[in-house]
Order: structure tokens, then sequence, then C-alpha cells
């Protein structure tokens, strides 16, 4: 079963990180990542900065950049395309050796949050010895599946039961003061209200059961202390 975990890099532990460092109060996201040994050129995104020049001649005096360039600026944020060798990159070495997919990253001045899916706890731990061999320094958070495989994408529920628990939410169902009734619901989907409360009843148990009771028997199986490793 795939493993989804949340990361946290430090900056000068990996190529990527030294490669963007950045003052105090500034973050990074990168918008889309290139697997190792393709050529594609990656994106990324640098808030909170006044400096975009400054920061733009430094990475480009980087050894392993070919090219920075300036794509867009929009208040506070400026996006850039970097080209660079992501062969230098053991961080990155090691996502691609244990077929790791790398979901999200975002950098700050001491710590990069990373989120990594991997096929089973197994590549998740061969992942963790890697990154200590290479003296990577990783802290590894929130651990997860976000569904159960069989579930498909919508955690289980139908279409029906997703249509009705989705407007229940929106239209305030949930609210406090109740701004939408079991009746208003029952007559917007053409059912009885009991009807309806059973639907939700339903959508409400397999949401819970192929989201959150997923997570914690994967966290288990995982670390059956509960401990996070």
């Amino acid at each position: 079963m795939s493993v989804i975990a949340h990361l946290r890099v430090h900056a000068n532990s990996f190529e990527l990180g030294r490669i963007l460092d950045i003052s105090s109060g500034s973050s990074i996201v990168l918008e889309n990542l290139v697997p190792l040994g393709e050529q594609a050129v990656p994106f990324f995104s640098i808030f909170g900065t006044d400096e975009s020049q400054a920061f733009r001649e430094a990475v480009q005096d980087h050894p392993s950049v070919r090219d920075i360039q300036e794509v867009s600026s929009h208040d506070d944020r400026t996006l850039f395309a970097l080209d660079w060798d992501v062969t230098e990159d053991r961080l990155f070495r090691g996502i691609h050796e244990t077929n790791a997919n790398l979901l999200s990253a975002t950098g700050g001045p001491q710590t990069w949050e990373i989120e990594l899916r991997f096929h089973s706890h197994e590549s998740l731990g061969s992942f963790k010895a890697y990154c200590s061999d290479a003296n990577i320094t990783l802290e590894v958070g929130r651990i997860y599946n976000p569904t159960r495989p069989e579930s498909g994408p919508f955690y289980g529920l139908t279409q029906r039961q997703r249509d009705t628990l989705v407007r229940a939410v929106q239209g305030g169902y949930y609210s406090l003061p109740r701004e939408l009734s079991t009746q208003d619901l029952a007559d917007e989907f053409g059912i009885s209200d009991q009807a309806v409360t059973e639907r939700l009843r339903r959508a409400i148990v397999a949401l819970v059961d192929n989201s959150l009771v997923a997570a914690i028997e994967a966290q288990d199986e995982f670390d059956p202390s509960g401990r996070e490793l």
C-alpha cells in the first residue's frame, strides 16, 4: 500500500536547498519538479523578498546552475525558471532510487518541507536509510495513506452520497445555527428526509473509514507504538 510522508530537510543538506538560499522571512515553493535525468526546466516561486535581482545573481553563480530566468512577478511573488544539474543533488537521487514521487516542496531560510509518496513503508524506510548514509539531515513528520486502495478517488462515496454531503456542508446543514434543514435537502434531491439522513450517515461513515481510519491503521502498521519515526 502506498504511503505519503511529510518530511523536513535542512536546507544545507541538499544541492537545491543550497542553490536556493534565501534570507529570513522569505519562502520558496517548487511549482513543478523534474525526475532525475530529465532536462526539462523546473519552475519555482519566491515569496516575501524585495531583492529578486540579488537572489537571481546569487543562484546564477552556483556551479550546478546553467541558467535562471525570471518568468513573472506579482505583488510579493516572483516566478523563476531554473536550469540546473539535478544529478548532482543527493536528495533527488534518493527520491529517484526509491521510486518515490515528489508531491510538494516548500523552502524556508533553514529547512524545507517536502511531501513524498512511496510505494510502501519499506520504500520509505529505504529512503530514510539512504538519507542517513548520505548525511542528509531528515526529520519524518506525519505518515499516512490517503485512502484505502479499493475506495477510489472519492473515498468510497457514491455519486449521490457525494452530492448530498457536499450540498449539506456548503448549504450550512452543519452550521450553528443550522442554515439548511433535512427537509430542504430532501426537497432538492426528491427523496424523503429519512432517506437524506441515511444517505448522509453512510457518506460520513465511508469518508471517515477510507481516510482517517485508513491513515491511523497505516501509522500503526509502520510503528505500532504510535511514535513518529
